[in-house]
């Protein structure tokens, strides 16, 4: 018996966070939920062949999810940390280091592959309320296909009202892909894709969240268009610049 095939997400398992928020827009992040792990483990492997374990270390709460593989006799693990939650503390830690040990199993590990999702504000309902832009906006993946390589290629997201707000077609994404470097030119390849999706766009909506720094401000005090156009280089600039920069006081 070969080695499990993790299967890819449907739309209606993923969800949308809104990252970053100002008057002229907003930014979603993609992400899924405990009960979409414990769904696909139950299907993959068996309700009773998998099996999660928490445990703090220096302070942080992990959690360790454990597989049974059939073939070799044995239980795999993989760990990972959690991070705390603005509500229900030990609740939220507990949850997040599951999900990311999921991650680590392959489950749902394409939604690092999401483009940077960005909702203009002529599509959305954005109000100031106490010193701070906010939407009661809903948002929902309605369709969402993926590459050979397990890659996001298209995606389509709408509101409350069925209305589209978002939508990247296979094309767009073939248009985007940039032209690999000569070996000799020292250069690493498609450093500019890794910058626009996946981990690193959600790190630096984080650090706009937590700052309350407008993402113009940063396009623009590094010369570029969009975060499309920002390299491995100017991605670590902009990091660092946020990472000093004081929280926001709410």
């Amino acid at each position: 018996m070969g080695q499990k095939v993790i299967r890819l997400l449907h739309a209606d398992e993923i969800e949308c966070r809104v990252g970053y928020i100002s008057e002229k827009g907003l930014s979603l992040l993609l992400y899924k939920d405990a009960r979409v792990d414990m769904k696909i483990l139950d299907e993959v492997y068996g309700a009773s062949n998998w099996q999660r374990k928490h445990e703090v270390i220096g302070g942080n709460l992990y959690c360790t999810v454990s597989v049974w593989d059939e073939e070799k006799k044995q239980w795999i693990s993989k760990m990972d940390v959690g991070t705390k939650s603005n509500t229900e503390k030990e609740k939220g830690e507990a949850s997040d280091s599951f999900k990311r040990a999921c991650f680590s199993h392959g489950i749902g590990r394409e939604l690092y592959t999401a483009p940077f999702i960005w909702v203009s504000a002529s599509k959305t309902h954005i109000q100031m309320k106490e010193n701070r832009y906010v939407t009661t906006d809903k948002f929902t993946v309605a369709s969402i296909s993926y590459s050979p390589g397990r890659e996001i290629t298209g995606l389509t997201i709408i509101n409350q009202d069925g209305q589209v707000v978002y939508h990247l077609t296979d094309e767009a994404v073939a248009r985007q892909k940039p032209t690999a470097q000569p070996e000799a030119s020292g250069k690493d390849v498609s450093v500019r894709d890794t910058v626009k999706t996946g981990h690193q766009a959600e790190a630096i909506n984080r650090e706009l969240a937590r700052t309350g720094v407008a993402l113009d401000t940063v396009l623009q005090r590094y010369g570029i268009a969009s975060l499309n156009d920002m390299d491995e280089g100017t991605y670590r600039k902009a990091m660092n610049s946020l990472r000093r920069t004081k929280t926001r006081v709410a």
